[in-house]
């Protein structure tokens, strides 16, 4: 599976588990972070540990190959999901506005907001 099929999978995770104001920005022509971004909001703690969980468990699912490293508990306001090619930052909306990875990788295309 691919880096932009894992994104998708992981938006589509995400919105089941009702994350906010999702993005999915493609970074393939201007980082060597990673090639795609998913970006979304959780207003509590348990909720971003629902998403996180149900991202990890979709993706290791789809692709029993895919590695993963976790950073953040959901109690810190930020949850980061690396698998390589594709890294997902699960945020309240507080910790989201003062990290404002949107506007810091403004030159990146928006493939996906899902509001």
């Amino acid at each position: 599976m691919d880096g932009l099929e894992l994104a998708r999978l992981a938006v589509t995770a995400a919105e089941d588990k009702k994350a906010e104001d999702i993005v999915l920005m493609d970074l393939r022509n201007i980082s060597g972070v990673a090639d795609y971004f998913v970006i979304c909001s959780a207003n509590v703690a348990r909720q971003i540990e629902a998403i996180s969980d149900n991202i990890q468990e979709k993706l290791k699912a789809a692709d029993k190959s895919v590695r993963r490293r976790v950073e953040g508990p959901g109690d810190s306001g930020w949850v980061l999901l690396d698998y390589g090619d594709l890294v997902v930052h699960i945020f309240t909306p507080t910790r989201r506005a003062f990290y404002n990875l949107e506007n810091l990788w403004k030159t990146a295309p928006v493939l996906l907001r899902v509001q």
